[in-house]
C-alpha cells in the first residue's frame, strides 16, 4: 500500500493557515527545472514535494522550464524531463516555459530602469565580482552606477537589439552595495548572449539571469507557495525585491526545504554532464547515473522512488542519507512482483553421469514462494547443466556445503548430486564437473531419506539461454555527496572529482539464463536465487539475447528507523 501523500511537514502547515485564513484561495505550485540536463534523484523529491502537496489540497501544479540561459539548454533536456515526470507518476496542470514570458520580463526590467532601480554596467564579470565584497567587507560601487535614466534605457535597448558583443555590457539590479546579504549587493538581472534558444529562435539576444526570472515567472503564474531546497534561502530577500519592484499583482513567497543529498552520488548537473561528455558513462540513462532515467533504466520503480522520497520527508535539515535506503525501497517494492527464477553469471558445466543421454525432463518450480498468486513454471532439466564456478571447490575450507568431491548438494527444484570427479584444463582451471544424481530425491516428493546442507541454482544446457550480466557499484568511492555547484566554479575543480570515480563501477559477465527467459523484455524483473534482482537493459538487450542490470542485491543490514 502506498503512503499518503506527505507527513505532517512545516510547509503543509503554512498552506493549511493561508486556505483557513482566505489568504490562498487555490494552492498553485510548480516544478521549475532548467533544461540544461537530465533530472536526478534529488530532483525526485522536489516533484514529489510539488506535487503532493498541491493535490492534497486539491491544487494545481505547472511543470515550467526556466529556460533562460540558451548557451547550455536543449529540447532533448525538455523530453527527458517531461518523461520523467510523467513516470514517477505525476500530471502537470500546465506546461510554461520562462521563455512565453520574456517580453514581460524585459518590459519590468525597464520598469525598474524607469524606477532608478536597474542601471547597465560596462564592467566585465570579473570585475563584477572582484567589487561584490566578501561576507565581512561590504562591496565596490560600480564606475557605472549613476548612470541617468535615459542613458541606461537607450544602453538596454541597444543590448537588446544586438549593437553589443557577449559580455560586453550587463543590466544590474540597483540596490545596496553594503548589503550584509551578498545576493542584495546590484546583482546582474540581464546578460547578452548571441545564441539561438531552443523556443524563441533568434528574437532575443538579451537574456534574464534566473534569480531574476524566477519570481517573475511565480508571479506570472500565480504561484501561492514557491517551494524550493534550501541552498536558495538566501535569495529569498531578493525574491521579494523583485515581486515588490516590479510591481507584480500576484505576491508569491518562497519556501525552502532541506535538500535531498545521498552518500556515494553525485547530484551536480555539472559533473554528471562532465561524466557523460567525458564518456566515463554511456549517456545521461546509464544505469550507474544517479538520473530519473538511469535509475528507470536499471530497474528501479516510480513506486520505490516515491516511497523513498516520502521517508526522507520534508524538513528545514540538510542530513545525509544512506544509499542503502533507497536500496531498502526497491527490495520492498520489488520482492512480491518479482518472478523468482535461476541464472548462471559465472557457469561451470556439470555432467550427470548416471542420467540418460538425450533425455529432457521438465520440472516445476515456484515463480515466486512469497507470492503464490504468481503460480508456477516448468523448467528443464537433463544430463548436463550450468552451475556457479564458486559453487565447487576442489579442497574445500571447513563449513564449505557446496559441491566438492565426494560431497552431495541439493539442486534447487531437482534431484540430489554428488561429486565423484572434474576436468582440468592445461592452466589447471576446473572446466567441469563430474556427478551422478539420486532420482529418488527429485523436489516435490516428500524424499526424507536424508539431509543435504547445501542447495545450489542451475540451468539446464541444452535450453539455456546466453546472457549478459551488468553488476554495479556506486560510481564514486568517497562516501559524501556533492553540493550544488557555484556559477563561477573552476573547471579544474570540477574534474578532481574525477580522481573519486570507483574502477569497478561496471563489472559485465556473460552466462545462462532459464529456458523461459529468452522471450523476456526491456524492462521485465526478476530476482536471480542467490544473486539478486535484475532488469532487462532497454538499450543493448536484443530478442533472445537479453542484457540483465543489477537492481540491487538480495540482502543488507540496512533497517528503517522506529
Amino acid at each position: 500500500m502506498e503512503k499518503p501523500s506527505t507527513p505532517s511537514n512545516f510547509i503543509k502547515n503554512v498552506i493549511t493557515e493561508d486556505l483557513k485564513s482566505g489568504k490562498v484561495q487555490k494552492v498553485v505550485t510548480r516544478f521549475p527545472p532548467e533544461p540544461n540536463g537530465y533530472l536526478h534523484i534529488g530532483h525526485a523529491k522536489a516533484i514529489w514535494i510539488n506535487f503532493a502537496l498541491a493535490g492534497e489540497f486539491e491544487g494545481a501544479t505547472n511543470l515550467r522550464f526556466d529556460d533562460t540561459n540558451p548557451l547550455k539548454e536543449d529540447v532533448e533536456f525538455v523530453r527527458s524531463i517531461e518523461e520523467d515526470v510523467k513516470w514517477l507518476g505525476y500530471e502537470w496542470a500546465e506546461k510554461r516555459y520562462a521563455s512565453d514570458y520574456f517580453d514581460e520580463m524585459y518590459n519590468r526590467a525597464v520598469l525598474l530602469i524607469k524606477k532608478g532601480k536597474a542601471y547597465v554596467d560596462d564592467q566585465t564579470a570579473d570585475q563584477i565580482r572582484e567589487t561584490r565584497g566578501t561576507l565581512t567587507e561590504p562591496g565596490q560601487n560600480s564606475p557605472y552606477r549613476d548612470r541617468s535614466v535615459e542613458e541606461n534605457l537607450e544602453l538596454f535597448e541597444k543590448m537588446r537589439s544586438g549593437e553589443f558583443k557577449d559580455g560586453e555590457k550587463v543590466l544590474r539590479a540597483k540596490i545596496d552595495m553594503a548589503s550584509p546579504n551578498i545576493n542584495l549587493r546590484d546583482p546582474v538581472i540581464y546578460r547578452i548572449a548571441h545564441a539561438t534558444h531552443h523556443n524563441t529562435g533568434d528574437k532575443w539576444c538579451i537574456y534574464p539571469m534566473y534569480a531574476f526570472a524566477h519570481p517573475l515567472e511565480d508571479a506570472i503564474e500565480g504561484v501561492t507557495h514557491s517551494l524550493c531546497s534550501l541552498e536558495f534561502e538566501d535569495q529569498r530577500p531578493f525574491y521579494d525585491w523583485v515581486i515588490q519592484e516590479c510591481e507584480m499583482e500576484s505576491t508569491p513567497h518562497q519556501y525552502e526545504f532541506g535538500r535531498l543529498n545521498l552518500a556515494q552520488t553525485l547530484t551536480s548537473k555539472r559533473k554528471l554532464k562532465l561524466l557523460v561528455d567525458e564518456k566515463i558513462v554511456d549517456g545521461w540513462d546509464d544505469p550507474r547515473m544517479p538520473t530519473i532515467s538511469g535509475l528507470r533504466r536499471r530497474g528501479y520503480t516510480p513506486e520505490a522512488i516515491r516511497n523513498f522520497v516520502y521517508e526522507t520527508g520534508i524538513s528545514k535539515s540538510q542530513g545525509l542519507v544512506d544509499l542503502q535506503m533507497l536500496e531498502h525501497f526497491i527490495r520492498e517494492d520489488l520482492k512480491l512482483k518479482a518472478p523468482r527464477t535461476m541464472a548462471v553469471l559465472r557457469p561451470l558445466k556439470v555432467v550427470i553421469t548416471n542420467y540418460p543421454e538425450g533425455q529432457v525432463e521438465w520440472l516445476e518450480a515456484e515463480n515466486n514462494t512469497e507470492n503464490p498468486d504468481m503460480g508456477t513454471r516448468q523448467i528443464p532439466f537433463s544430463r548436463e547443466i550450468y552451475i556457479e564456478q564458486d559453487d565447487f571447490m576442489e579442497n574445500p575450507p571447513n563449513k564449505y556445503f557446496r559441491l566438492f568431491p565426494g560431497n552431495e548438494v541439493r539442486l534447487k527444484n531437482a534431484y540430489f548430486i554428488k561429486c565423484h570427479d572434474f576436468v582440468k584444463d592445461e592452466n589447471g582451471q576446473v572446466t567441469e564437473i563430474h556427478c551422478t544424481y539420486d532420482p529418488e530425491t527429485k523436489s516435490g516428493t516428500g524424499f526424507t531419506g536424508r539431509k543435504v546442507k547445501g542447495t545450489i541454482h542451475w540451468v539446464e544446457a541444452s535450453h539455456a539461454v546466453p546472457a549478459e550480466f551488468r553488476l554495479y557499484e556506486p560510481l564514486i568511492k568517497a562516501e559524501e555527496t556533492d553540493a550544488p555547484a557555484e556559477e563561477n566554479e573552476a573547471e579544474t575543480a570540477e574534474k578532481s572529482f574525477l580522481d573519486e570515480i570507483n574502477p569497478n563501477s561496471l563489472e559485465v559477465l556473460h552466462g545462462f539464463v532459464e529456458a523461459d527467459m529468452k522471450n523476456a523484455k526491456p524492462q521485465d524483473k526478476f530476482q536471480f536465487f542467490r544473486h539478486g534482482y535484475f532488469s532487462v537493459d532497454s538499450k543493448y538487450s536484443a530478442p533472445g539475447q537479453p542484457v540483465f542490470n543489477l537492481v540491487v542485491s538480495l540482502k543488507s543490514s540496512f533497517q528503517l528507523p522506529k
